[in-house]
Protein backbone atom coordinates (compact mmCIF):
# COMPACT_ATOMS: atom_id res chain seq x y z
CA UNK A 1 0.00 0.00 0.00
CA UNK A 2 1.50 3.47 -1.06
CA UNK A 3 2.26 5.38 1.71
CA UNK A 4 0.29 8.53 2.32
CA UNK A 5 1.29 12.16 3.13
CA UNK A 6 0.03 13.66 5.82
CA UNK A 7 0.47 17.07 5.53
CA UNK A 8 -1.56 18.76 2.52
CA UNK A 9 0.58 20.16 -0.57
CA UNK A 10 0.25 24.17 -0.52
CA UNK A 11 -2.44 24.43 -2.76
CA UNK A 12 -2.28 27.20 -6.33
CA UNK A 13 -4.27 29.82 -4.32
CA UNK A 14 -1.80 29.88 -1.59
CA UNK A 15 1.38 29.71 -3.70
CA UNK A 16 -0.56 32.88 -5.38
CA UNK A 17 -0.52 34.89 -2.12
CA UNK A 18 2.98 33.95 -1.59
CA UNK A 19 4.52 35.25 -4.33
CA UNK A 20 2.41 38.04 -4.18
CA UNK A 21 3.71 39.13 -0.76
CA UNK A 22 7.00 38.20 -2.63
CA UNK A 23 6.19 41.12 -5.54
CA UNK A 24 5.01 43.74 -2.83
CA UNK A 25 8.31 43.20 -0.71
CA UNK A 26 10.16 43.55 -3.81
CA UNK A 27 8.33 46.71 -4.51
CA UNK A 28 8.89 48.24 -1.31
CA UNK A 29 12.65 47.38 -1.74
CA UNK A 30 12.75 49.36 -4.70
CA UNK A 31 11.18 51.81 -3.57
CA UNK A 32 12.70 52.19 0.47
CA UNK A 33 15.98 52.17 -1.80
CA UNK A 34 15.27 54.98 -4.17
CA UNK A 35 14.08 57.29 -1.12
CA UNK A 36 16.72 56.77 1.11
CA UNK A 37 19.62 56.91 -1.81
CA UNK A 38 18.30 60.39 -2.74
CA UNK A 39 18.13 61.82 0.80
CA UNK A 40 21.87 59.93 1.46
CA UNK A 41 23.23 61.30 -1.28
CA UNK A 42 22.27 65.20 -0.52
CA UNK A 43 23.54 64.74 2.94
CA UNK A 44 26.84 63.42 2.20
CA UNK A 45 27.65 65.67 -0.12
CA UNK A 46 26.54 68.61 1.44
CA UNK A 47 28.20 67.18 4.62
CA UNK A 48 31.22 65.84 2.89
CA UNK A 49 31.13 62.80 4.43
CA UNK A 50 32.33 59.96 1.89
CA UNK A 51 31.04 57.19 4.24
CA UNK A 52 27.37 58.24 3.65
CA UNK A 53 27.63 59.39 0.41
CA UNK A 54 29.03 56.19 -0.75
CA UNK A 55 26.14 54.75 1.06
CA UNK A 56 23.58 56.49 -0.78
CA UNK A 57 25.10 55.32 -4.40
CA UNK A 58 24.74 51.70 -2.79
CA UNK A 59 21.54 52.54 -2.26
CA UNK A 60 20.86 53.15 -5.46
CA UNK A 61 22.87 50.10 -7.37
CA UNK A 62 20.47 47.83 -5.46
CA UNK A 63 17.59 49.89 -7.37
CA UNK A 64 18.61 47.84 -10.45
CA UNK A 65 19.59 44.91 -8.66
CA UNK A 66 16.36 45.05 -6.96
CA UNK A 67 14.71 45.61 -10.37
CA UNK A 68 15.70 42.48 -11.72
CA UNK A 69 14.53 40.78 -8.80
CA UNK A 70 11.39 42.47 -9.00
CA UNK A 71 11.13 40.86 -12.75
CA UNK A 72 12.22 37.33 -11.67
CA UNK A 73 9.40 37.67 -8.87
CA UNK A 74 6.61 38.61 -11.69
CA UNK A 75 7.53 35.49 -13.98
CA UNK A 76 7.19 33.16 -11.27
CA UNK A 77 3.55 34.47 -11.13
CA UNK A 78 3.01 33.66 -14.15
CA UNK A 79 4.90 29.94 -14.66
CA UNK A 80 7.26 28.17 -12.99
CA UNK A 81 10.89 29.78 -13.57
CA UNK A 82 13.89 27.51 -13.20
CA UNK A 83 16.31 29.90 -15.28
CA UNK A 84 16.71 33.89 -15.34
CA UNK A 85 15.99 35.87 -18.68
CA UNK A 86 17.69 38.39 -20.20
CA UNK A 87 16.51 41.19 -18.66
CA UNK A 88 17.72 39.67 -15.30
CA UNK A 89 21.10 38.59 -16.40
CA UNK A 90 21.47 42.22 -18.16
CA UNK A 91 20.64 43.93 -14.25
CA UNK A 92 22.92 41.52 -12.89
CA UNK A 93 25.79 42.69 -15.25
CA UNK A 94 24.93 46.42 -14.74
CA UNK A 95 25.25 45.98 -11.26
CA UNK A 96 28.24 44.42 -11.39
CA UNK A 97 29.66 47.43 -13.26
CA UNK A 98 28.70 49.75 -11.07
CA UNK A 99 29.26 48.04 -8.22
CA UNK A 100 32.88 47.70 -8.87
CA UNK A 101 33.15 51.51 -10.01
CA UNK A 102 31.32 52.37 -6.88
CA UNK A 103 33.79 50.20 -5.17
CA UNK A 104 37.02 52.26 -6.80
CA UNK A 105 35.55 55.74 -6.41
CA UNK A 106 35.18 55.11 -2.58
CA UNK A 107 38.75 53.95 -2.28
CA UNK A 108 40.19 57.01 -4.04
CA UNK A 109 37.98 59.28 -2.43
CA UNK A 110 38.68 57.87 1.23
CA UNK A 111 42.45 58.20 0.41
CA UNK A 112 42.16 61.83 -0.81
CA UNK A 113 40.37 62.55 2.30
CA UNK A 114 42.64 60.65 4.29
CA UNK A 115 46.03 62.66 2.84
CA UNK A 116 43.66 66.28 2.84
CA UNK A 117 42.29 65.30 6.18
CA UNK A 118 38.90 66.37 5.09
CA UNK A 119 36.51 66.19 7.84
CA UNK A 120 32.25 65.95 7.89
CA UNK A 121 30.75 69.25 8.92
CA UNK A 122 28.94 66.46 10.97
CA UNK A 123 27.66 62.82 10.45
CA UNK A 124 24.51 62.91 12.49
CA UNK A 125 22.35 62.35 9.24
CA UNK A 126 24.17 58.97 8.61
CA UNK A 127 23.49 57.86 12.20
CA UNK A 128 19.73 58.13 11.99
CA UNK A 129 19.47 56.56 8.30
CA UNK A 130 21.97 53.69 9.16
CA UNK A 131 19.58 53.20 12.10
CA UNK A 132 16.74 53.60 10.01
CA UNK A 133 17.80 51.47 7.11
CA UNK A 134 18.91 48.68 9.76
CA UNK A 135 15.31 47.97 11.21
CA UNK A 136 13.97 48.15 7.79
CA UNK A 137 16.37 46.01 6.35
CA UNK A 138 15.80 43.31 9.64
CA UNK A 139 12.11 43.58 8.62
CA UNK A 140 12.56 42.94 5.22
CA UNK A 141 14.97 40.07 5.11
CA UNK A 142 12.57 38.42 7.65
CA UNK A 143 9.92 38.29 5.77
CA UNK A 144 11.45 37.45 2.72
CA UNK A 145 13.08 34.88 3.82
CA UNK A 146 9.83 33.52 5.65
CA UNK A 147 8.15 33.20 1.93
CA UNK A 148 11.32 32.04 0.60
CA UNK A 149 11.91 29.21 2.75
CA UNK A 150 7.81 28.33 2.45
CA UNK A 151 7.87 28.38 -1.09
CA UNK A 152 11.45 26.60 -1.56
CA UNK A 153 12.65 29.25 -3.58
CA UNK A 154 16.33 29.82 -3.78
CA UNK A 155 16.00 33.08 -6.05
CA UNK A 156 14.10 34.72 -3.10
CA UNK A 157 15.95 33.33 -0.20
CA UNK A 158 19.15 34.52 -2.26
CA UNK A 159 17.54 37.92 -2.72
CA UNK A 160 17.05 37.88 1.64
CA UNK A 161 20.67 37.52 1.91
CA UNK A 162 21.01 40.64 -0.32
CA UNK A 163 19.17 42.23 2.36
CA UNK A 164 20.77 41.08 4.85
CA UNK A 165 24.16 42.46 3.41
CA UNK A 166 22.45 45.96 3.06
CA UNK A 167 21.40 45.36 6.95
CA UNK A 168 25.00 44.55 7.49
CA UNK A 169 25.95 47.83 5.75
CA UNK A 170 23.89 49.62 7.86
CA UNK A 171 25.92 49.20 10.82
CA UNK A 172 29.48 50.05 8.96
CA UNK A 173 27.99 53.69 8.73
CA UNK A 174 26.36 53.80 11.96
CA UNK A 175 29.44 52.92 13.50
CA UNK A 176 31.82 55.14 11.06
CA UNK A 177 28.66 57.96 11.66
CA UNK A 178 28.62 57.78 15.48
CA UNK A 179 32.17 57.15 16.25
CA UNK A 180 33.27 60.08 14.33
CA UNK A 181 30.51 62.26 16.22
CA UNK A 182 32.29 61.90 19.26
CA UNK A 183 36.05 61.53 18.31
CA UNK A 184 35.81 64.04 15.41
CA UNK A 185 38.78 62.23 13.78
CA UNK A 186 38.54 62.05 10.05
CA UNK A 187 40.16 58.88 9.55
CA UNK A 188 36.93 57.84 11.06
CA UNK A 189 34.25 58.77 8.24
CA UNK A 190 37.41 57.42 4.95
CA UNK A 191 37.13 53.91 7.10
CA UNK A 192 33.81 53.99 7.33
CA UNK A 193 34.11 54.62 3.13
CA UNK A 194 36.36 52.24 2.86
CA UNK A 195 34.14 49.07 5.01
CA UNK A 196 31.68 50.23 2.12
CA UNK A 197 33.81 49.92 -1.03
CA UNK A 198 34.55 46.16 0.99
CA UNK A 199 30.96 45.03 0.24
CA UNK A 200 30.72 47.20 -2.81
CA UNK A 201 33.24 44.90 -4.19
CA UNK A 202 32.02 41.55 -3.02
CA UNK A 203 28.57 42.61 -3.93
CA UNK A 204 29.61 43.34 -7.26
CA UNK A 205 32.03 40.01 -8.03
CA UNK A 206 28.75 38.34 -6.72
CA UNK A 207 26.78 40.25 -9.26
CA UNK A 208 28.49 38.88 -12.27
CA UNK A 209 28.99 35.35 -10.61
CA UNK A 210 25.22 35.14 -10.89
CA UNK A 211 24.97 36.79 -14.08
CA UNK A 212 27.43 33.82 -15.58
CA UNK A 213 24.92 31.74 -14.34
CA UNK A 214 21.32 30.74 -15.94
CA UNK A 215 20.28 28.45 -12.99
CA UNK A 216 18.43 30.45 -10.28
CA UNK A 217 19.32 27.61 -7.57
CA UNK A 218 23.08 28.15 -8.09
Amino acid sequence: MAATNNKPDRTAAETKSLLKTALVLSIITVVYNIAEGAITTVFGYQDDTIALFGFGVDSFVEVVSGAGILHMVWRMRRRPVSERDRFERQALYITGVIFFILAAGLVAGSVINIIQQVKPSTTLPGAVISAVSIITMRVLYSFKMKVGRTLGSDPIIADANCTKTCFYLSFILLASSVLYELLRISYIDAAGGLGIALFAFREGKESFEKAGRNSLSS
